[in-house]
């Protein structure tokens, strides 16, 4: 069997297992959804009865912006989650003796995880659109390749606290306080100057992302530097969140807690 097809076998392996977790535990992989979704629902109800008409006028930037923070969050939390998860099993370790080794199986899961998360989001997009009664421009040959590079730090980051987690175990809560980075990046295009809008994560695609669902510019129309910042930043967090997980991986080997929960 080639190199490739042995891949490609893994790959499929891997998307049958996760499909097969999702179902098995469908009332954890719903209430999330139902999470999410009521979260917002707070924030869009809430918001018109304390500001009123004057809510409207921000109102697409809050779908456009939940839309990617919904991303953004899915991404990073089944990256970290299913590291720990594999952790707590005591099958993280068999990934490290598995043929294909620890990066291509992560690779793999990965993969499942960019498509899982964008899914999620586009579900609960039009959830969203629906409540709030909004007409927004979704054109999946835009909008798709900006979430799936604009997530791309989101689960970088996942990597890391994975690591981290490995070897200080129970850090739940520091992960949760990210979250709240997550907000102020994603809403902070209009503070920030473009020298900062390059280096930051999720920013410069939330601002990519308001200009194609509110504006209606097309991926086509953006402009060639913006949008290779965008990947370069995104290629740029999650090879340094990999690298940062391998090194702390092996850290947690060398002092022997990697099973230890």
């Amino acid at each position: 069997m080639s190199s490739a097809t042995g891949y490609v076998g893994l790959t499929r392996a891997i998307f049958e297992k996760q499909l097969i977790l999702l179902r098995r535990y469908w009332i954890n992989t719903t209430m999330m959804l139902v999470g999410f979704y009521l979260f917002f629902a707070v924030i869009f109800f809430g918001g018109q009865a304390a500001a009123g008409p004057a809510f409207d006028g921000t109102l697409d930037g809050l779908v456009v912006g939940f839309f990617l923070f919904l991303a953004v969050t899915a991404a990073y939390f089944d990256v970290a989650g299913n590291v720990m998860r594999e952790a707590q099993w005591g099958t993280l370790e068999q990934l490290f003796m598995s043929p294909f080794g620890i990066g291509r199986v992560l690779l793999a899961k990965t993969l499942f995880n960019v498509v899982f998360s964008t899914t999620i989001a586009m579900a609960l997009l039009a959830i969203m659109l629906l409540t709030t009664d909004r007409t927004l421009t979704v054109d999946p040959l835009t909008i798709v390749p900006l979430v799936l590079v604009t997530i791309l730090p989101a689960i970088g980051l996942g990597f890391l606290f994975a690591g981290l987690s490995l070897l200080y175990k129970r850090i739940e809560n520091v992960q949760q306080l990210l979250q709240f980075a997550f907000i102020g990046l994603i809403a902070a295009p209009g503070a920030l100057d473009s020298s900062t809008l390059l280096v930051v994560p999720f920013s410069l695609g939330s601002d990519l992302l308001y200009r194609a669902m509110v504006d209606g510019v097309p991926l086509w129309s953006m402009p060639g530097l913006e949008l290779a910042a965008l990947a370069l930043n995104g290629v740029a967090y999650l090879l340094a969140g990999f690298a940062v997980f391998h090194l702390l991986v092996r850290r947690a080997r060398r002092l022997g807690v990697m099973g230890h929960y």
